[in-house]
């Protein structure tokens, strides 16, 4: 059996858990804040060119809360899972900017410089940071619908404003939208793989749980037999109940010695001591027991759930029957591996433990490991027989 509890670590540097995901938060976000920042330089061209005190003041205003709106939606962009009120609320306040950016940018350095259309770029290119990458076309067409507006009216090139605004804020959205792109598919692969990591811990708890029911139920249900047997011998054979007594107290710290090791580390499945361990325990209880090992060593991939089997088999011939003989018979194949456990005594109207883990179980787990469990039942004799496959099925 394999009875070790893996330790199941998600390492601080998967994506989503750790190191790497901070590092590349980082340079997402120095790299999206240097190409914005130096957007930002080209209307801030306009204020050094405009001489109007009061223009350059609400040039400043519209500037610096465009800016202020900008490093919250660079911040919020680079967090793993923002909340969908705070995107709102962010959409909002660029939309906001956006608007009242016109009346405040707009007559900055009329007729030298243009202003609002290097303005309107960089509106357009941040898009990618506040909403889906699908709506920066139809922003992008706004944007250099009031460029043109804005030319119109301040009399600057029109040509020259629609071609800023078009093709700069284009570039730009297009390097944004890539970043934030490669950016959520590293926090979706550590989301994949942090889930990936709790997946195989649950069925690795699973497992854990299977192996040590096979081995406690198979060890509890000998010792219960045992004490029984000892209860009804005390009376008229006081000798031999204080054997059977014997026999459960060692039966018993043998179980307490396996399920140490297997709580504490990795137990390597040795058949052959399987098999012993179970013939001894039935021929205690009275059952002659006739034992056929395998001609070689099987790998532990095919040991481990034969050995489940037997476990499981042996405490059905001592818990649902009356045997008198039982007969276990492993023989290898041409690809597979194959046991069989027979048995006689059994009576056709017992009913299985409705608490057991039972076969039903451990057909789940010889079908996991590509074999097959068959069982029945002739004229008092059950049967139980397991194949594995001894290698692995191609991929």
């Amino acid at each position: 059996m394999r009875s070790t509890l893996a330790t199941v670590v998600v390492d601080a540097d998967v994506p989503g858990t750790g190191r790497t995901l901070s590092r590349a938060r980082a340079v997402t976000l120095v790299s999206l804040t240097c190409g914005m920042a130096a957007t930002l330089l080209l209307p801030a061209v306009g204020l050094a060119r405009e001489p109007d005190p009061w223009r350059v003041a609400a040039g400043v205003v519209g500037l610096g809360a465009f800016a202020v709106v900008l490093a919250v939606a660079l911040r919020t962009v680079v967090t793993p899972a923002p909340s969908a009120r705070l995107r709102r609320r962010l959409r909002l306040g660029y939309a906001a900017v956006a608007v009242l950016s016109v009346p405040l940018v707009a007559p900055v350095a009329v007729g030298t410089w243009p202003t609002w259309a290097w303005l309107g770029a960089a509106l357009v290119g941040g898009l990618p940071l506040v909403a889906p990458f699908r709506l920066v076309a139809p922003a992008a067409v706004a944007a250099v619908a009031v460029a043109g507006a804005v030319a119109v009216a301040t009399g600057t090139p029109v040509l020259r404003s629609l071609l800023v605004t078009a093709t700069v804020g284009l570039g730009i959205a297009a390097v944004n939208g890539f970043q934030v792109w490669f950016w959520e598919l590293l926090v979706q692969a550590g989301q994949g793989r942090a889930a990936q990591a709790r997946l195989a811990a649950a069925q690795e708890r699973l497992r854990f749980a299977s192996d040590v029911h096979d081995l406690l139920g198979h060890h509890l249900t000998v010792i219960a037999l045992k004490a029984e047997l000892a209860a009804r011998l005390a009376p008229t054979d006081p000798a031999r109940a204080g054997r059977e007594a014997g026999e459960a107290q060692r039966l018993a710290a043998t179980a307490l010695a396996e399920l140490r090791r297997t709580v504490h580390g990795y137990r390597r499945v040795d058949l052959t001591e399987q098999l012993t361990a179970v013939a001894e325990v039935l021929r205690s209880s009275g059952v002659r027991c006739t034992v056929v090992p395998p001609a070689g060593e099987l790998p532990p991939e095919v040991a481990t759930p034969l050995a489940a089997v037997l476990r499981e088999a042996c405490t059905n011939v001592l818990r649902h029957s009356q045997a008198g003989w039982c007969r276990i018979e492993i023989t290898q194949q041409e690809g597979e591996a194959r046991m069989t456990v027979t048995n006689d005594g059994v009576a056709t109207t017992e009913a299985p433990d409705r608490h057991s883990h039972g076969l039903r179980g451990l057909a789940d787990r010889l079908t996991a490991a590509g074999g097959h469990l068959r069982t029945r039942s002739t004229d008092g004799v059950f049967t139980v027989e397991a194949t594995v496959p001894t290698h692995p099925a191609a991929a």
